[in-house]
């Protein structure tokens, strides 16, 4: 027996997914286009006999959150674009004291207040840090409402087992649309993963009954913040090695190949269908993981000499990785092309076709 779809929005999707895999606080504060998120979370999370609150503010709810799960909660907070970047520093001093958390990133048009339709431009902002010093976040990128749920649960599990803030970064317009989803299985809380490093579980630990405080992000010598931080590094490339996901449509003789993600690639696959129409063989390249980009992966693609597309909902941010993966290719030769769109604009799939035709000379 098949199990049983539901019909539901990729915020509420992601919203019960993270209530069936164990998030047990949740901290937020409202901004369009991710309300139904915290609705839903204010709703069931007190029904459970879990922890919600509405902050004061963006910072205030990236606080908790850092609280929370060093105190052992699996802790999650969610907003969109402005509401981000009011969480960077916290999110940082997350990643300096190796503290697990999942951020949902719900984007929007910017930057400034912008606007509220779907957008892409908050890519550097999660793949390359976004606060201040030098660190990581996981960051996963779904497209559609079926990867809201399985991402969402992706991402926890992510955060616990490499100590570290992951990010779900989901246009607006996946979040706000409705598809069948298959919800995760119920996960007893009692079978989450134990964090015997978190502060309630100090003193069984050291065996002391005197306060003691491990968890920080502050190191005043420093060689010791930079030996940290290095070791740190050292995770991360552990992380590139075991986790970075894609997913390759083919067909190895492509004309040439749009690389895209979240909304972009579901207008790729339809411009993709298009052009099979004309004969003409467009490939599909979609980082599900957008750090840790899967350089290899698009790298090999490159190899085979034909141009890439970088079709995204910003003015040329994605683009900046595929480039970079054309030069771990081993012949560093193809062409790579921009079809960005900003301020909240989604491309069409006649738009891609077109542009992949111009490339081509047909």
């Amino acid at each position: 027996m098949e199990p049983e779809k539901v019909l539901m929005k990729g915020n509420d999707a992601i919203a019960e997914a993270a209530l069936r895999v164990g998030c047990t606080a949740y901290f937020g504060y409202p901004i369009t286009p991710q309300n139904e998120l915290i609705a839903y979370m204010a709703k069931q999370m007190l029904a459970r006999g879990r922890i919600f609150i509405q902050a004061e503010s963006e910072t205030a709810a990236i606080n908790m959150v850092y609280g929370a799960s060093c105190a052992g909660a699996r802790a999650m907070t969610s907003s969109s674009s402005p509401g981000i970047s009011l969480k960077q520093e916290g999110i940082s001093y997350a990643a300096g004291a190796d503290v697990p958390c999942v951020i949902v990133n719900v984007v929007r048009g910017g930057p400034g207040l912008g606007s509220i339709a779907p957008a892409q431009s908050d890519y550097f902002q999660s793949t390359r840090g976004g606060g201040h010093g030098d660190y990581r976040c996981i960051v996963l990128a779904p497209k559609s409402v079926q990867e809201c749920a399985d991402l969402t649960s992706l991402a926890f599990d992510l955060a616990d087992q490499y100590r570290m803030p992951v990010i779900l970064l989901a246009d607006g317009m996946i979040g706000q649309m409705m598809e069948g989803v298959v919800l995760p299985p119920e996960r007893p809380l009692e079978n989450l993963p134990k964090r015997d490093w978190a502060a309630g579980n100090m003193t069984r630990r050291t065996g002391s009954d005197k306060a003691a405080i491990h968890i920080t992000s502050i190191h005043l010598v420093p060689e010791e913040l930079e030996a940290k931080t290095r070791a740190r590094f050292e995770r991360y490339g552990k992380i590139r090695a075991a986790e970075t996901r894609f997913e390759d449509a083919g067909p190895a003789d492509a004309d040439l190949t749009l690389v895209a993600y979240g909304t972009s690639a579901r207008v790729c696959q339809g411009a993709k269908k298009l052009a099979e129409k004309e004969g003409i063989k467009l490939g599909l390249f979609r980082p599900i993981t957008l750090w840790p980009f899967p350089y290899g992966a698009l790298a090999k693609i490159a190899d085979r000499g034909k141009p890439l597309l970088s079709v995204e909902m910003s003015l040329g941010q994605l683009v900046e990785d595929v480039k970079l993966s054309v030069l771990e290719s081993s012949a560093k030769s193809a062409a790579v092309y921009l079809l960005g769109h900003s301020g909240g604009v989604i491309p069409t799939e006649e738009e891609v076709l077109a542009e992949a035709k111009r490339i081509l000379g047909r």
